[in-house]
């Protein structure tokens, strides 16, 4: 079937069933949408502002037992600023969901996974760790950097998820606020030289997920990044979110470790902007 034809592509006008302050600078907003409610951790969704943009969104909620999702916005440009403005019940449309989400695989059943989010990158980490916790008994390393204290996203929320002794969650704040002080790559440095993970997962900032690549290789273990690009289309036509061979909306945003590895010409160095020059990292 043509993409164009499939429901998740459809564009589907939905209220806002709910707003919630996670920080200063961030807001959550909910809505029933079974389409979506239904994607893969790590997925996204372009949300429609009427009157101003289309702008590609992670899901930081996934609930399919009550026609749940969640996106988790910062307000950084003209798009995210009209939409934290709206209320409950204002209207946005919605396609989606579309891309490769992570790959929550059977072999972590038993096993061990780490996770690391920096900044916003948590957003799309967050259903992952759920899914790690209540569906397949892992046990999670969960490491969640930001600049300072305030920055920190989801902290009660991975809290009570992680309120256990076989999991470990550690924070880091650059200027030492909150957890332990640095980043959150020198945290995760030094436990994967001592540990064994079957999964890495990863998303923050491009220099950071490629420092953890890099840390992954070296250490031989498994990697999972999602990787944030310009899109328009969300359908692999555009092609303004190219990277090497790959099209992020299409061919990710999620990729392995082995797909990172082709495309270390352009991974942790440069992006494209609207009009397809490539803008350094």
């Amino acid at each position: 079937m043509s993409v164009y034809l499939t429901a998740a592509n459809q564009l589907r006008i939905l209220k806002i069933a709910a707003v919630k302050n996670e920080t200063a600078n961030v807001k959550s907003f909910m809505f029933h949408d079974k389409t979506a409610s239904n994607a893969l951790p790590g997925q996204f969704v372009m949300i429609w502002i009427p009157g101003v943009d289309e702008v590609p969104m992670s899901l930081s909620m996934i609930n399919p037992e009550q026609n749940l999702m969640a996106i988790s916005v910062e307000k950084v440009g003209e798009a995210t600023r009209a939409l934290h403005k709206m209320k409950v019940g204002d209207l946005v449309g919605i396609r989606g969901p579309f891309g490769k989400g992570y790959r929550v695989t059977d072999n972590l059943k038993t096993g061990a996974a780490m996770i690391a989010a920096g900044g916003t990158g948590i957003i799309s980490l967050a259903p992952v760790c759920e899914q790690l916790v209540k569906n397949k008994g892992c046990r999670v390393t969960f490491l969640l950097g930001a600049k300072t204290q305030s920055e920190l996203l989801f902290i009660e929320r991975l809290k009570n998820l992680l309120d256990n002794k076989k999991h470990r969650f550690i924070a880091t704040t650059d200027d030492g606020s909150c957890g332990e002080k640095g980043l959150i790559t020198t945290v995760a440095e030094n436990i994967l030289a001592k540990e064994k993970f079957d999964m890495v997962f990863a998303c923050g900032p491009e220099a950071m997920m490629y420092k953890m690549f890099m840390l992954c290789e070296r250490t031989k273990m498994l990697f999972q990044a999602s990787l944030e690009r310009f899109m328009r289309c969300a359908v692999g036509i555009c092609g303004t979110c190219v990277i090497g061979k790959f099209r992020v909306c299409r061919d990710g945003p999620v990729f392995s470790g082995e797909e990172l590895r082709m495309v270390k010409e352009e991974f942790g160095l440069f992006k494209r902007g609207a009009n397809g020059r490539k803008i350094n990292l």
